[in-house]
């Protein structure tokens, strides 16, 4: 074998194990949305499955808010009954968390319910979702980041347009969940 086919085999494998390492850091990064992505999920659907129990706690209680609980309810099983993009999938959940704030608000109004030991160990399950939810979320930011990039990124972003693989969405809040719920309103006839 000559010198120069002993190069070429050396710089064919050097480009092989580059090659690989650049398809595998994309996989792994993409994989990791996934997973965060997954963990959202599982969230919100532990959040949609406290729904129908705190519903039952607060249903006696709370004639006024009948709208609400109904709302609520419908929301859940659209959640739970489709798939969905990042941008329904973070509108969906908006929506439920506005009216799941506005029923804990709404409690005020209630002084038995208040300390009901039911209604507060689901206000306290509700918290902890919530904070789940909102961890989850960070890791999914954090994953969209080192993927997006890894995709616009030299070398990698070779490898990226080879494997057809594009930045990825955010996930966004909507302009109703950065505005301060109005609290007074809730308890407006």
């Amino acid at each position: 074998m000559s010198y120069e086919h002993i190069i070429g085999i050396i710089g064919f494998l050097i480009f092989l194990m580059v090659f690989a390492r650049l398809y595998n850091t994309l996989i792994r990064r993409k994989n990791g949305i996934e997973y965060a992505l997954s963990a959202i999920d599982a969230y919100l659907k532990k959040r949609c499955d406290l729904i129908p129990t705190l519903i039952e706690t607060v249903k006696h209680y709370m004639e006024y808010e009948k709208n609400l609980i109904w709302e609520l309810t419908a929301l859940r099983t659209k959640v739970l009954s489709s798939n969905f993009t990042l941008a329904e999938r973070a509108e969906l959940d908006s929506r439920i968390a506005r009216f799941m704030r506005s029923i804990i608000l709404s409690a005020e109004n209630y002084p038995e319910l208040k300390t009901s030991m039911n209604f507060l160990q689901l206000q306290a399950a509700m918290n902890e979702v919530e904070e789940q939810i909102s961890a989850a979320r960070r890791a999914l930011s954090a994953s969209i980041t080192e993927y997006n990039n890894a995709v616009k990124s030299f070398p990698t972003n070779i490898m990226a347009s080879l494997m057809g693989y594009k930045e990825y969405e955010w996930f966004k809040v909507t302009d109703d969940e950065r505005r301060l719920p109005d609290v007074r309103g809730l308890f407006r006839e």
